[in-house]
């Protein structure tokens, strides 16, 4: 029998958020870096992490493909996914770009404080 262990790493999970995880690739580190700018500036994203370079094998219009590339990974809540997306294809020089959300079920209150305050309007103090 599997015993199952809860997390119980919350301060309050009464004030969990919905934490997404959204990527994005693209065939240059300057586009990546300027999504990543974009949505940070905007506050759309809190955090974005470029990697890269990384290779990727798809299928496009039939044929096989190989393509050098960077990922995008941004922080961001499922309230913001719908204007992170849009903003991505308005960036995005991809005729159908890779946008992905991964839901984050654990992370820490203060990161979660940190991410939330970091997509908020900015204090005048700022």
């Amino acid at each position: 029998m599997t015993e199952r262990i809860e997390h119980t790493g919350f301060e309050d999970s009464t004030t969990m958020i919905d934490i997404l995880q959204v990527q994005t690739t693209t065939d240059q580190q300057a586009a990546a870096m300027s999504i990543a700018q974009d949505l940070v500036d905007r506050r759309l994203a809190a955090c974005v992490q470029i990697s890269g370079p990384i290779t990727s094998v798809y299928r496009w219009l039939g044929n096989l493909e190989t393509a050098e590339e960077w990922t995008c990974t941004i922080k961001t809540t499922a309230e913001l996914y719908a204007a992170v997306e849009q903003r991505i294809r308005q960036l995005h020089t991809y005729e159908e770009p890779e946008i992905i959300a991964i839901r984050i079920t654990s992370a820490s209150a203060s990161y979660i404080n940190w991410l939330t305050n970091q997509l908020s309007a900015p204090e005048a103090s700022e």
